[in-house]
């Protein structure tokens, strides 16, 4: 009658044994994590998982004035960019939160920065989870010239912004951004002191300058050929790479752990 309430001696598993299983579910489920991404289809034929963008890039003729570069593989819309040059706000941000109207340089280049956030088929390899109303996803240390870092920097060096991260921390009990209390509109020159401190810290890190001289992108570029497709394969092709010998350790892991159970199982 009381059988049924026993275990066998010999069926409780050794201590050691539940350290190798436990080790052996971590690896299936690295390599599990690993097959997310195992193509260079999976990330540079892919757009950002956004509120405006599409799944994947593909040509669109009339893209709108500073976002026509991308017109031969789009991950936006001329819906879209249209939008993005005539509304005031997108998103219900306002680049004009200071008393102070931006340059017209200055927001020439802000919107060549919207133009890359929305229509760049190339951040595959740098897009991290995000979830927030707007996007899913957002890119994270994407390389930015430095030459095109300053050139940005220095249009926009003499306007005035109350804030050194745009990403987050603005009082938005209007609907819209406005400087909180406690922040006072200054100079770009003031706020970020430096062009790499501004275009890494403007959208939270989205961007990572780099010299001329090493793989990086472009926000704007003349001609049917997207300079940025190389650099995004490149990186690509190197994380693809280091997720092979990634595999490879886990599968050496694997085969140890294995071995082990086999030859200390009763």
């Amino acid at each position: 009658m009381l059988k049924g309430f026993f275990v066998p001696v010999s069926s409780v598993p050794h201590p050691k044994m539940v350290v190798y299983m436990q080790i052996l579910l971590a690896a299936c489920v690295l390599l599990l994590a690993q097959a997310e991404r195992t193509t260079l289809e999976d990330y540079i034929n892919t757009c950002m998982d956004g509120k405006y963008q599409k799944s994947k890039p593909g040509p669109e003729a009339s893209l709108f004035n500073q976002c026509a570069p991308w017109k031969n593989r789009s991950c936006c819309t001329p819906e879209v960019t249209e939008d993005m040059h005539v509304s005031p706000t997108w998103h219900s941000f306002d680049w004009n939160h200071c008393p102070t109207a931006l340059s017209e340089p200055c927001q020439r280049y802000l919107m060549q920065d919207l133009c890359f956030y929305e229509c760049s088929p190339n951040v595959g390899p740098w897009l991290v989870p995000h979830n927030i109303s707007i996007r899913n996803e957002r890119f994270l240390g994407v390389p930015l010239c430095k030459t095109e870092c300053h050139a940005w920097f220095n249009a926009c060096r003499s306007d005035f912004t109350c804030k050194d991260n745009w990403a987050k921390g603005w009082d938005w009990s209007s609907g819209g951004n406005e400087c909180p209390a406690d922040t006072t509109c200054r100079t770009f020159s003031e706020t970020f002191k430096t062009p790499e401190n501004m275009c890494e810290n403007i959208w939270g890190g989205s961007f990572k300058v780099v010299p001329d001289n090493e793989p990086c992108m472009l926000l704007f570029f003349n001609g049917d050929n997207n300079p940025n497709d190389k650099i995004a394969r490149l990186k690509a092709e190197e994380l693809l790479n280091a997720g092979s010998m990634a595999t490879l350790h886990v599968w050496a892991l694997l085969g140890v752990i294995l071995a082990t159970i086999c030859l200390t199982t009763p």
